[in-house]
C-alpha cells in the first residue's frame, strides 16, 4: 500500500487456486479483496502459488502466507490488523467507513466456519452426529439474527410488533466489515456442506434469513 499525494495504491497478495493462477477459495484474501473493494481503492492482485512461492515473497515475510500488507517497510500479517489498518487510513471523508453500527454483527456467525471446519475434518464416523447437529445449531442462530429486526427497523409509536427484519445484509442495507468477514467463509460451507440441504429445500424453508442479499 503507497500513498501518492493521497491516492492510495494497493499491490495485494493472495493465494491461487488448485490451477496455481486464479484467486484460491482462502477466506482472508476473500475478506481483504472484499474491504480493497468497497473502499473503492485502485489495487492489484498478485496471486501467490504456495508450491512455488517466489524468492522475494520468503524475504519479504518469511514463514508466512499469503494475505499480508506491507506499508512503509513494515509487514503486517495479522487479517484482523490488516483490517484495522485499512479502516484508519481509507477513512472518510474520501473512503467510505465500513464498521458495523451493532456490536451484535460482528459476531452473528462467528463460531460457524470453526464448527463446519470440526465437522467436515472429523475422521471418526461417530462423532459425525453431534458435529451436524452443532453446526446446524450454529447456522439456525446466524438465521435468527438475520430474520430479528435492527433497532432502526423497529418502529416505537407502532402498537404492532416487528415481526421480522428487511435489510438486506447483516447490519443493514450496506455491506460492512461483519459482511467481509462472515461471507467468504459461509460460502465455503454452503458450497461444501450446505448443496445437499440446498437441493432438498432444507436451507429454504429452514433457513429464512439466508435469502437476503448477503446470502
Amino acid at each position: 500500500l503507497t500513498d501518492t499525494h493521497n491516492h492510495y495504491h494497493r499491490d495485494n497478495e493472495l493465494k491461487t487456486s488448485c490451477d496455481g493462477e486464479s484467486i484460491g477459495n482462502c477466506p482472508f484474501s476473500q475478506r481483504l479483496f472484499m474491504i480493497l473493494w468497497l473502499k473503492g481503492v485502485v489495487f492489484n492482485v498478485t496471486t501467490v502459488d504456495l508450491k512455488r512461492k517466489p524468492a522475494d515473497l520468503h524475504n519479504l515475510a518469511p514463514g508466512t502466507h499469503p494475505p499480508f500488507l506491507t506499508f512503509n517497510g513494515e509487514v503486517k500479517t495479522d487479517i484482523n490488523k490488516i483490517e484495522e489498518f485499512l479502516e484508519e487510513v481509507l477513512a472518510p471523508p474520501k473512503y467510505p467507513k465500513l464498521a458495523a453500527k451493532h456490536r451484535e454483527s460482528n459476531t452473528a456467525g462467528i463460531d460457524i466456519f470453526a464448527k463446519f471446519s470440526a465437522y467436515i475434518k472429523n475422521t471418526r464416523p461417530d462423532a459425525n452426529g453431534a458435529l451436524e447437529k452443532s453446526l446446524t445449531k450454529a447456522l439456525k442462530k446466524l438465521d435468527e439474527y438475520l430474520n430479528s429486526p435492527l433497532p432502526e427497523e423497529i418502529d416505537a409509536d407502532s402498537m404492532e410488533e416487528e415481526k421480522s427484519s428487511n435489510r438486506s445484509f447483516l447490519d443493514g442495507n450496506e455491506l460492512t466489515l461483519a459482511d467481509c468477514n462472515l461471507l467468504p467463509k459461509l460460502h465455503i460451507v454452503k458450497v461444501s456442506y450446505m448443496a445437499t440441504l440446498v437441493n432438498n429445500g432444507y436451507v429454504s424453508c429452514t433457513y429464512t434469513g439466508f435469502k437476503c442479499s448477503a446470502f
